[in-house]
């Protein structure tokens, strides 16, 4: 007869970065993760260097290579609302649709 295996959930911390970067050491010239775990956490990696940070793989101690992001990360853009948008409508105040209209076909050639 086989035996039913039971299902094991994880509760999430309240950390969100990989593990790997918890566990690695900090050192004056950025975050530093071993050749061993950079393989085992490659996706997770790439994500976190994506979003503009920097990492050094180390070997034997030493520093083998550099991750950044390929590139360079753009802040976003901040929502300013669409009050000033709403308001040049036509119920608000605004040209009316038939003068929107007429002022965009007079512009074609």
């Amino acid at each position: 007869m086989k035996e039913k295996r039971k299902t094991i959930r994880y509760k999430l911390r309240g950390n969100t970065e990989p593990a790997v970067l918890r566990d690695a050491a900090v050192a004056d010239w950025g975050r530093v993760v071993t050749v061993r775990d950079a393989k085992a956490h490659l996706s997770a990696l790439l994500e976190w260097v994506a979003a503009g940070h920097e990492l050094t793989i180390t070997s034997d101690g030493k520093p083998k290579a550099r991750l950044v992001s390929a590139t360079a990360a753009q802040p976003r853009k901040v929502f300013q609302g669409m009050g000033a948008y709403l308001l040049k409508q036509p119920i608000h105040g605004g040209p009316p649709a038939e003068e929107i209209i007429r002022a965009e076909r007079d512009s074609r050639p």
